[in-house]
Protein backbone atom coordinates (compact mmCIF):
# COMPACT_ATOMS: atom_id res chain seq x y z
CA UNK A 1 0.00 0.00 0.00
CA UNK A 2 1.25 3.18 -1.35
CA UNK A 3 0.12 6.74 -0.13
CA UNK A 4 -0.16 10.00 -1.88
CA UNK A 5 3.22 10.36 -1.73
CA UNK A 6 4.32 7.67 -3.22
CA UNK A 7 6.15 6.16 -0.28
CA UNK A 8 4.87 2.49 1.35
CA UNK A 9 3.06 2.25 4.12
CA UNK A 10 2.65 -0.91 6.29
CA UNK A 11 -1.02 -2.11 6.59
CA UNK A 12 -0.65 -1.44 10.52
CA UNK A 13 0.42 1.65 10.27
CA UNK A 14 -1.99 2.35 7.75
CA UNK A 15 -4.99 1.39 10.02
CA UNK A 16 -4.11 3.20 13.21
CA UNK A 17 -6.83 5.48 14.46
CA UNK A 18 -8.18 6.98 17.20
CA UNK A 19 -11.42 5.09 17.58
CA UNK A 20 -12.07 1.35 17.72
CA UNK A 21 -14.85 -1.04 17.90
CA UNK A 22 -15.05 -4.17 19.94
CA UNK A 23 -18.01 -7.20 20.31
CA UNK A 24 -19.09 -7.97 23.52
CA UNK A 25 -21.41 -9.97 25.26
CA UNK A 26 -23.25 -6.74 26.12
CA UNK A 27 -22.96 -5.89 22.29
CA UNK A 28 -20.68 -3.19 20.34
CA UNK A 29 -18.63 -0.84 22.22
CA UNK A 30 -17.08 1.83 20.48
CA UNK A 31 -13.42 2.67 21.90
CA UNK A 32 -11.62 6.35 21.59
CA UNK A 33 -8.25 7.01 22.56
CA UNK A 34 -7.71 10.21 24.25
CA UNK A 35 -3.67 10.74 24.98
CA UNK A 36 -4.66 14.16 25.64
CA UNK A 37 -6.86 14.00 28.55
CA UNK A 38 -5.91 15.19 32.00
CA UNK A 39 -6.84 12.34 33.92
CA UNK A 40 -4.41 10.10 36.24
CA UNK A 41 -4.97 6.68 37.79
CA UNK A 42 -3.95 7.98 41.61
CA UNK A 43 -6.84 10.88 41.84
CA UNK A 44 -6.92 11.31 45.57
CA UNK A 45 -3.31 12.64 45.57
CA UNK A 46 -4.30 15.87 45.73
CA UNK A 47 -5.03 15.62 49.36
CA UNK A 48 -1.65 14.32 49.88
CA UNK A 49 -0.71 17.35 47.97
CA UNK A 50 -2.14 19.75 50.39
CA UNK A 51 -0.52 17.98 53.25
CA UNK A 52 2.81 18.80 52.11
CA UNK A 53 2.18 22.35 51.28
CA UNK A 54 0.33 23.58 54.40
CA UNK A 55 2.97 21.58 56.42
CA UNK A 56 5.81 23.02 54.97
CA UNK A 57 7.04 19.89 53.53
CA UNK A 58 7.49 19.74 50.26
CA UNK A 59 8.67 22.70 49.06
CA UNK A 60 11.53 23.30 51.71
CA UNK A 61 12.92 19.83 50.89
CA UNK A 62 13.07 20.70 47.40
CA UNK A 63 14.75 24.17 47.74
CA UNK A 64 17.16 22.91 49.76
CA UNK A 65 18.38 19.76 48.03
CA UNK A 66 21.72 20.24 46.78
CA UNK A 67 21.23 19.86 43.36
CA UNK A 68 22.72 21.76 40.75
CA UNK A 69 22.59 22.00 37.08
CA UNK A 70 24.94 24.00 34.82
CA UNK A 71 22.67 23.87 31.62
CA UNK A 72 19.61 25.88 30.71
CA UNK A 73 17.76 22.57 29.31
CA UNK A 74 18.44 21.00 32.69
CA UNK A 75 15.46 19.88 34.23
CA UNK A 76 14.33 21.85 37.34
CA UNK A 77 15.01 20.50 41.02
CA UNK A 78 10.86 20.24 41.23
CA UNK A 79 10.67 18.12 38.16
CA UNK A 80 12.96 15.68 39.97
CA UNK A 81 11.87 15.68 43.31
CA UNK A 82 8.30 15.56 42.36
CA UNK A 83 9.35 12.95 39.91
CA UNK A 84 10.28 10.69 42.71
CA UNK A 85 8.04 11.14 44.68
CA UNK A 86 5.10 10.53 42.44
CA UNK A 87 7.15 7.07 41.72
CA UNK A 88 7.71 6.54 45.10
CA UNK A 89 4.17 7.26 46.67
CA UNK A 90 2.59 5.01 43.65
CA UNK A 91 4.54 2.00 44.66
CA UNK A 92 6.83 1.79 41.89
CA UNK A 93 10.45 0.13 42.84
CA UNK A 94 12.87 0.48 39.48
CA UNK A 95 13.63 3.51 37.92
CA UNK A 96 12.40 2.33 34.49
CA UNK A 97 9.27 2.01 35.98
CA UNK A 98 8.95 5.76 36.48
CA UNK A 99 7.98 6.23 32.32
CA UNK A 100 4.66 4.90 33.56
CA UNK A 101 4.16 8.29 34.67
CA UNK A 102 4.46 10.44 31.77
CA UNK A 103 0.96 10.53 30.93
CA UNK A 104 0.31 11.60 34.47
CA UNK A 105 -1.00 15.75 33.77
CA UNK A 106 -2.68 16.57 36.64
CA UNK A 107 -0.66 15.76 39.85
CA UNK A 108 2.83 16.50 38.12
CA UNK A 109 1.07 20.02 37.73
CA UNK A 110 -0.76 20.63 41.04
CA UNK A 111 3.43 19.58 42.48
CA UNK A 112 4.10 22.78 40.62
CA UNK A 113 5.80 20.74 38.17
CA UNK A 114 6.42 21.02 34.27
CA UNK A 115 6.54 17.15 34.11
CA UNK A 116 7.56 14.42 35.00
CA UNK A 117 11.47 13.33 33.92
CA UNK A 118 12.53 9.87 32.27
CA UNK A 119 14.58 7.43 34.72
CA UNK A 120 17.74 8.63 33.09
CA UNK A 121 17.46 12.16 34.24
CA UNK A 122 16.42 11.00 37.35
CA UNK A 123 19.98 8.62 37.80
CA UNK A 124 21.61 11.44 36.23
CA UNK A 125 20.86 13.13 38.95
CA UNK A 126 21.34 11.47 41.95
CA UNK A 127 25.05 11.15 40.76
CA UNK A 128 25.80 15.18 40.67
CA UNK A 129 24.42 15.29 44.13
CA UNK A 130 27.51 15.09 46.20
CA UNK A 131 27.16 12.22 49.02
CA UNK A 132 28.11 13.87 52.21
CA UNK A 133 25.37 16.95 51.12
CA UNK A 134 22.97 14.51 50.32
CA UNK A 135 22.99 12.37 53.26
CA UNK A 136 23.00 15.85 55.16
CA UNK A 137 20.31 17.08 53.33
CA UNK A 138 17.75 14.19 53.77
CA UNK A 139 18.79 13.90 57.50
CA UNK A 140 17.59 17.10 58.50
CA UNK A 141 13.92 16.72 56.67
CA UNK A 142 13.95 13.27 58.16
CA UNK A 143 14.44 14.91 61.99
CA UNK A 144 12.18 17.65 60.89
CA UNK A 145 9.53 14.91 60.10
CA UNK A 146 9.86 13.08 63.66
CA UNK A 147 11.47 15.93 65.62
CA UNK A 148 7.99 17.14 67.18
CA UNK A 149 7.45 13.41 68.53
CA UNK A 150 10.77 12.97 70.75
CA UNK A 151 9.01 15.56 73.51
CA UNK A 152 6.96 12.27 74.46
CA UNK A 153 8.65 8.96 75.70
CA UNK A 154 9.96 6.91 72.80
CA UNK A 155 11.50 3.75 72.04
CA UNK A 156 14.57 3.37 69.49
CA UNK A 157 14.87 0.14 67.55
CA UNK A 158 18.16 -1.10 65.73
CA UNK A 159 18.05 -3.84 63.17
CA UNK A 160 19.60 -4.71 59.76
CA UNK A 161 17.65 -6.37 56.92
CA UNK A 162 19.81 -7.84 53.43
CA UNK A 163 18.88 -6.55 50.14
CA UNK A 164 20.08 -9.47 47.56
CA UNK A 165 21.41 -7.98 44.49
CA UNK A 166 21.72 -9.34 40.96
CA UNK A 167 24.19 -7.52 39.42
CA UNK A 168 27.79 -5.67 39.84
CA UNK A 169 26.91 -2.99 42.61
CA UNK A 170 29.90 -1.06 44.44
CA UNK A 171 29.36 -3.27 47.73
CA UNK A 172 27.54 -6.09 46.41
CA UNK A 173 29.76 -8.86 48.65
CA UNK A 174 29.00 -12.26 49.92
CA UNK A 175 27.67 -12.16 53.58
CA UNK A 176 25.05 -13.00 55.78
CA UNK A 177 22.04 -13.79 53.79
CA UNK A 178 19.11 -16.60 54.67
CA UNK A 179 17.24 -16.51 52.00
CA UNK A 180 19.50 -16.07 49.44
CA UNK A 181 22.61 -18.43 50.31
CA UNK A 182 25.81 -17.01 48.66
CA UNK A 183 23.97 -14.08 46.64
CA UNK A 184 25.87 -10.67 47.15
CA UNK A 185 24.14 -8.23 48.97
CA UNK A 186 23.20 -4.68 50.70
CA UNK A 187 22.73 -4.32 54.38
CA UNK A 188 20.34 -1.56 55.46
CA UNK A 189 21.09 -1.07 58.87
CA UNK A 190 18.40 1.18 60.31
CA UNK A 191 16.91 2.92 63.74
CA UNK A 192 12.94 3.15 64.05
CA UNK A 193 11.02 4.89 66.22
CA UNK A 194 8.89 2.28 67.55
CA UNK A 195 4.61 1.29 67.46
CA UNK A 196 4.81 4.72 65.40
CA UNK A 197 6.82 3.25 62.54
CA UNK A 198 8.70 5.68 61.90
CA UNK A 199 12.33 5.53 60.27
CA UNK A 200 14.42 7.99 61.86
CA UNK A 201 17.84 7.10 59.95
CA UNK A 202 19.16 4.24 57.49
CA UNK A 203 22.43 3.53 56.02
CA UNK A 204 23.39 1.29 53.35
CA UNK A 205 26.97 -0.83 53.62
CA UNK A 206 28.15 -3.79 52.17
CA UNK A 207 26.84 -7.08 52.34
CA UNK A 208 29.54 -8.07 54.73
CA UNK A 209 28.82 -5.19 57.21
CA UNK A 210 25.83 -7.06 58.64
CA UNK A 211 27.19 -7.03 62.60
CA UNK A 212 25.79 -4.54 65.08
CA UNK A 213 29.20 -3.01 65.34
CA UNK A 214 28.42 -1.48 61.61
CA UNK A 215 25.22 -0.17 62.85
CA UNK A 216 26.84 1.29 66.08
CA UNK A 217 28.63 4.51 65.06
CA UNK A 218 25.48 5.54 63.30
CA UNK A 219 23.54 4.64 66.19
CA UNK A 220 25.53 7.07 68.35
CA UNK A 221 25.47 9.39 65.27
CA UNK A 222 21.92 9.42 65.36
CA UNK A 223 21.74 10.68 69.40
CA UNK A 224 23.97 13.52 68.86
CA UNK A 225 21.75 15.11 66.67
CA UNK A 226 19.04 15.17 69.09
CA UNK A 227 18.99 16.87 72.12
CA UNK A 228 19.95 15.08 75.04
CA UNK A 229 16.53 15.82 76.99
CA UNK A 230 14.64 14.13 74.01
CA UNK A 231 16.79 10.76 73.96
CA UNK A 232 15.20 7.79 73.99
CA UNK A 233 13.85 5.95 76.96
CA UNK A 234 15.68 2.68 76.20
CA UNK A 235 17.16 1.40 72.92
CA UNK A 236 16.54 -2.13 71.67
CA UNK A 237 18.34 -4.74 69.02
CA UNK A 238 19.03 -8.41 68.90
CA UNK A 239 21.43 -10.67 69.96
CA UNK A 240 24.00 -8.82 67.88
CA UNK A 241 23.48 -5.95 70.06
CA UNK A 242 24.58 -7.70 73.57
CA UNK A 243 28.47 -7.25 73.52
CA UNK A 244 31.08 -5.55 75.09
CA UNK A 245 31.47 -2.32 73.05
CA UNK A 246 27.78 -1.95 71.97
CA UNK A 247 26.68 -1.68 76.26
CA UNK A 248 30.02 0.10 77.69
CA UNK A 249 29.27 2.76 75.13
CA UNK A 250 25.47 2.57 76.22
CA UNK A 251 26.75 2.89 79.88
CA UNK A 252 28.75 5.89 79.44
CA UNK A 253 25.94 8.05 77.16
CA UNK A 254 23.78 6.58 79.91
CA UNK A 255 21.30 5.50 77.71
CA UNK A 256 19.11 2.24 79.04
CA UNK A 257 19.24 -0.95 76.89
CA UNK A 258 17.12 -3.89 75.77
CA UNK A 259 19.74 -6.58 74.05
CA UNK A 260 18.94 -9.97 73.67
CA UNK A 261 22.32 -12.69 74.18
CA UNK A 262 23.65 -15.19 72.33
CA UNK A 263 24.03 -18.67 73.74
CA UNK A 264 27.33 -19.19 74.10
CA UNK A 265 28.69 -21.23 76.84
CA UNK A 266 28.40 -19.35 80.04
CA UNK A 267 24.71 -18.41 78.76
CA UNK A 268 23.86 -22.31 78.79
CA UNK A 269 25.08 -22.45 82.31
CA UNK A 270 23.34 -19.81 83.16
CA UNK A 271 20.07 -21.81 81.84
CA UNK A 272 21.27 -24.99 83.17
CA UNK A 273 21.29 -23.50 86.72
CA UNK A 274 18.26 -21.38 86.84
CA UNK A 275 15.97 -24.61 84.93
CA UNK A 276 14.70 -26.33 87.79
CA UNK A 277 14.95 -23.50 90.59
CA UNK A 278 11.32 -21.92 91.05
CA UNK A 279 9.84 -18.50 91.21
CA UNK A 280 9.53 -18.35 87.32
CA UNK A 281 6.63 -15.49 86.74
CA UNK A 282 4.14 -16.36 83.96
CA UNK A 283 4.42 -13.25 81.24
CA UNK A 284 2.15 -13.51 78.15
CA UNK A 285 1.69 -16.53 75.39
CA UNK A 286 2.97 -18.98 77.72
CA UNK A 287 6.52 -17.50 78.22
CA UNK A 288 7.69 -17.49 81.89
CA UNK A 289 10.76 -15.29 82.80
CA UNK A 290 13.06 -14.91 85.90
CA UNK A 291 15.99 -12.26 86.50
CA UNK A 292 19.55 -12.88 87.34
CA UNK A 293 23.16 -11.57 86.83
CA UNK A 294 25.79 -12.38 84.42
CA UNK A 295 28.97 -12.02 83.38
CA UNK A 296 30.51 -13.49 80.03
CA UNK A 297 33.87 -13.63 79.89
CA UNK A 298 34.14 -10.89 77.57
CA UNK A 299 32.55 -8.38 79.64
CA UNK A 300 34.20 -6.65 82.19
CA UNK A 301 31.55 -6.71 84.71
CA UNK A 302 28.20 -8.27 85.64
CA UNK A 303 25.04 -7.07 84.38
CA UNK A 304 21.26 -7.69 84.45
CA UNK A 305 19.59 -10.12 82.77
CA UNK A 306 16.08 -12.05 82.28
CA UNK A 307 15.96 -15.54 81.60
CA UNK A 308 12.61 -16.35 79.44
CA UNK A 309 11.68 -19.75 78.13
CA UNK A 310 8.41 -21.46 76.76
CA UNK A 311 7.71 -25.07 76.81
CA UNK A 312 7.50 -26.55 73.37
CA UNK A 313 4.25 -28.45 72.66
CA UNK A 314 3.72 -31.43 70.34
CA UNK A 315 6.38 -33.26 68.39
CA UNK A 316 10.19 -32.48 68.56
CA UNK A 317 12.19 -33.17 65.37
CA UNK A 318 16.37 -33.42 65.26
CA UNK A 319 17.94 -32.36 61.99
CA UNK A 320 21.56 -32.50 61.07
CA UNK A 321 22.84 -28.94 60.38
CA UNK A 322 23.84 -29.89 56.90
CA UNK A 323 21.52 -32.01 54.87
CA UNK A 324 24.24 -35.64 53.72
CA UNK A 325 23.98 -37.19 50.89
CA UNK A 326 20.83 -39.54 51.05
CA UNK A 327 20.74 -43.05 49.94
CA UNK A 328 17.51 -45.21 48.85
CA UNK A 329 15.50 -45.51 51.94
CA UNK A 330 17.42 -43.65 54.12
CA UNK A 331 15.37 -41.26 56.91
CA UNK A 332 16.52 -37.95 57.87
CA UNK A 333 14.50 -37.37 60.20
CA UNK A 334 14.10 -37.97 63.52
CA UNK A 335 10.61 -37.71 65.45
CA UNK A 336 11.62 -37.35 69.16
CA UNK A 337 8.69 -38.36 71.73
CA UNK A 338 8.68 -37.45 75.21
CA UNK A 339 8.04 -39.49 78.28
CA UNK A 340 4.85 -37.89 80.26
CA UNK A 341 6.92 -36.03 82.71
CA UNK A 342 9.63 -34.74 80.01
CA UNK A 343 9.34 -31.46 79.20
CA UNK A 344 11.01 -28.91 76.43
CA UNK A 345 11.34 -25.70 76.62
CA UNK A 346 12.92 -22.88 74.26
CA UNK A 347 15.21 -20.07 76.07
CA UNK A 348 15.88 -16.45 75.09
CA UNK A 349 18.47 -14.49 77.69
CA UNK A 350 18.02 -10.40 77.70
CA UNK A 351 20.84 -7.94 78.85
CA UNK A 352 19.29 -4.67 80.19
CA UNK A 353 19.88 -1.39 82.40
CA UNK A 354 16.39 -1.21 82.76
CA UNK A 355 15.03 -1.02 86.74
CA UNK A 356 12.10 -2.56 85.96
CA UNK A 357 9.85 -5.51 86.95
CA UNK A 358 10.66 -8.44 84.73
CA UNK A 359 6.62 -8.59 83.40
CA UNK A 360 7.17 -5.20 81.71
CA UNK A 361 10.97 -5.84 80.13
CA UNK A 362 9.54 -9.51 78.88
CA UNK A 363 6.63 -7.29 76.86
CA UNK A 364 9.23 -5.06 75.83
CA UNK A 365 10.78 -7.00 74.29
CA UNK A 366 8.34 -8.67 72.98
CA UNK A 367 7.00 -5.43 71.67
CA UNK A 368 10.56 -5.29 69.11
CA UNK A 369 9.15 -7.44 66.50
CA UNK A 370 7.59 -5.00 64.93
CA UNK A 371 10.73 -3.95 62.98
CA UNK A 372 10.28 -7.01 60.74
CA UNK A 373 6.82 -5.84 60.01
CA UNK A 374 8.62 -2.48 59.10
CA UNK A 375 11.26 -4.21 56.90
CA UNK A 376 8.56 -5.77 55.32
CA UNK A 377 6.88 -2.94 54.59
CA UNK A 378 9.40 -1.30 53.58
CA UNK A 379 11.38 -3.91 51.09
CA UNK A 380 7.82 -5.45 49.52
CA UNK A 381 6.01 -2.47 49.14
CA UNK A 382 8.18 1.13 49.06
CA UNK A 383 11.12 0.18 47.08
CA UNK A 384 14.07 -0.94 49.62
CA UNK A 385 14.15 -4.06 47.14
CA UNK A 386 14.45 -2.14 44.19
CA UNK A 387 16.07 1.14 42.90
CA UNK A 388 19.38 -0.33 42.02
CA UNK A 389 22.90 1.40 40.61
CA UNK A 390 26.16 0.79 39.78
CA UNK A 391 27.66 2.71 42.77
CA UNK A 392 26.37 2.51 46.46
CA UNK A 393 26.02 6.55 46.70
CA UNK A 394 22.77 6.31 44.97
CA UNK A 395 21.85 3.47 47.00
CA UNK A 396 22.51 5.61 50.14
CA UNK A 397 20.12 8.69 48.84
CA UNK A 398 17.32 6.87 47.64
CA UNK A 399 16.72 4.72 50.55
CA UNK A 400 16.52 7.20 53.01
CA UNK A 401 14.63 9.57 50.08
CA UNK A 402 11.99 6.19 50.19
CA UNK A 403 11.87 6.69 54.32
CA UNK A 404 11.36 10.41 54.17
CA UNK A 405 8.06 10.10 52.02
CA UNK A 406 7.47 6.68 53.75
CA UNK A 407 7.23 8.67 57.09
CA UNK A 408 5.54 11.28 55.39
CA UNK A 409 2.67 9.18 54.05
CA UNK A 410 2.57 6.99 57.19
CA UNK A 411 1.82 10.32 59.08
CA UNK A 412 -0.60 11.40 56.99
CA UNK A 413 -2.60 8.61 57.05
CA UNK A 414 -2.32 8.31 60.85
CA UNK A 415 -4.22 11.56 60.52
CA UNK A 416 -7.25 10.27 58.29
CA UNK A 417 -7.40 6.67 60.33
CA UNK A 418 -6.10 7.25 63.59
CA UNK A 419 -6.92 4.12 65.02
CA UNK A 420 -4.88 1.95 63.63
CA UNK A 421 -1.37 1.53 61.30
CA UNK A 422 -1.95 0.73 57.76
CA UNK A 423 0.60 -0.76 55.36
CA UNK A 424 0.73 0.76 51.88
CA UNK A 425 -0.65 -2.52 50.39
CA UNK A 426 -3.85 -1.21 52.06
CA UNK A 427 -3.75 2.26 52.54
CA UNK A 428 -2.90 3.10 48.81
CA UNK A 429 -5.96 1.42 47.27
CA UNK A 430 -7.98 3.26 49.84
CA UNK A 431 -6.52 6.62 49.96
CA UNK A 432 -4.29 7.20 47.15
CA UNK A 433 -5.98 5.33 43.86
CA UNK A 434 -8.60 6.40 42.66
CA UNK A 435 -9.10 7.63 38.72
CA UNK A 436 -9.19 11.47 38.42
CA UNK A 437 -10.03 13.30 35.77
CA UNK A 438 -9.10 17.21 35.56
CA UNK A 439 -11.68 19.98 33.59
CA UNK A 440 -11.31 23.59 33.29
CA UNK A 441 -14.42 25.69 33.65
CA UNK A 442 -14.89 29.64 34.28
CA UNK A 443 -11.57 29.62 35.60
CA UNK A 444 -12.28 27.40 38.02
CA UNK A 445 -10.29 23.69 37.94
CA UNK A 446 -12.37 20.66 39.00
CA UNK A 447 -11.14 16.97 39.63
CA UNK A 448 -13.72 14.66 39.56
CA UNK A 449 -12.73 11.17 41.01
CA UNK A 450 -14.10 8.18 40.63
CA UNK A 451 -13.04 6.00 43.55
CA UNK A 452 -14.65 2.20 43.65
CA UNK A 453 -13.14 0.81 46.76
CA UNK A 454 -15.60 -0.56 49.14
CA UNK A 455 -15.03 1.98 51.36
CA UNK A 456 -15.16 5.34 49.72
CA UNK A 457 -18.05 6.36 52.13
CA UNK A 458 -15.83 6.33 55.23
CA UNK A 459 -12.63 7.44 52.54
CA UNK A 460 -14.84 10.67 51.55
CA UNK A 461 -15.78 11.07 55.33
CA UNK A 462 -12.32 10.88 55.97
CA UNK A 463 -10.90 13.41 53.80
CA UNK A 464 -13.88 16.39 54.25
CA UNK A 465 -12.81 16.08 58.03
CA UNK A 466 -8.76 16.70 56.62
CA UNK A 467 -9.92 19.29 54.46
CA UNK A 468 -11.73 21.11 56.63
CA UNK A 469 -9.38 21.06 59.30
CA UNK A 470 -6.48 22.60 56.82
CA UNK A 471 -9.51 25.31 56.12
CA UNK A 472 -9.63 26.35 59.31
CA UNK A 473 -5.85 26.48 59.94
CA UNK A 474 -5.40 28.96 56.34
CA UNK A 475 -8.26 31.07 57.83
CA UNK A 476 -6.73 31.18 61.18
CA UNK A 477 -2.53 31.78 60.22
CA UNK A 478 -1.52 34.87 59.49
CA UNK A 479 -0.65 35.37 55.86
CA UNK A 480 3.36 35.54 56.67
CA UNK A 481 4.84 35.77 53.14
CA UNK A 482 8.19 35.11 52.98
CA UNK A 483 8.40 33.38 56.99
CA UNK A 484 8.80 29.98 57.75
CA UNK A 485 5.55 28.64 58.87
CA UNK A 486 4.45 25.39 60.79
CA UNK A 487 0.95 24.75 61.40
CA UNK A 488 0.93 22.23 63.83
CA UNK A 489 3.28 19.23 65.83
CA UNK A 490 1.74 15.99 65.44
CA UNK A 491 1.56 14.18 69.16
CA UNK A 492 0.69 10.65 69.96
CA UNK A 493 -1.49 9.43 72.25
CA UNK A 494 -0.63 6.19 74.23
CA UNK A 495 -2.51 3.82 76.04
CA UNK A 496 -1.27 2.30 79.66
CA UNK A 497 0.93 0.11 78.12
CA UNK A 498 2.92 2.52 76.31
CA UNK A 499 1.19 1.84 72.70
CA UNK A 500 0.61 4.44 70.54
CA UNK A 501 -3.53 4.84 69.75
CA UNK A 502 -3.38 7.82 68.01
CA UNK A 503 -2.06 10.75 66.28
CA UNK A 504 -3.47 14.57 67.06
CA UNK A 505 -2.17 18.18 65.83
CA UNK A 506 -2.00 20.07 69.17
CA UNK A 507 -0.58 23.03 68.60
CA UNK A 508 0.44 25.79 66.21
CA UNK A 509 3.27 27.25 65.84
CA UNK A 510 4.63 30.85 63.39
Amino acid sequence: MTNQNGEHESPLEASLSNTISADTFDGKVHIEWDPDAAITPIGQLPFFIQYLKLGYLFKPWVDSCPLVYASNNAPKKVDVLGSFLLSILAGRNRYAHMTSLLSDRVNAKLLGMNKVVSDDSARRALKKIEEAEGVGWLRQHLQHCYGPLLQEPWILDCDTTVKPLYGHQQGAEVGYNPHKPGRPSHTYHTYMMSNLRLVLDVEVQSGKKTAASYSAPGLWGLLERIPKAHWPTLVRGDCDWGNEAILCDAEDRRVDYLFKVRQSKYVKALIYKLHYEPCWEQTHDGWEARESHLQLKSWTCERRVVVMRRRITGDVVALPDAPPQLKPGQEQLSFIEAAPDFKTYEYAVLVTSLDKEVLTISQLYRDRADCENVFDEMKNQWGWGGFVTQDIKRCRLMARMIALIYNWWNLFVRLAVPDKHLEAITSRPLLLHGVGKLSHHSGKQTLTITHNHGRREAVMAAYQRISAFFTQLKRIAPNRRGAKRQYGNIKPTLSSSGQMTRLEIVSIKF
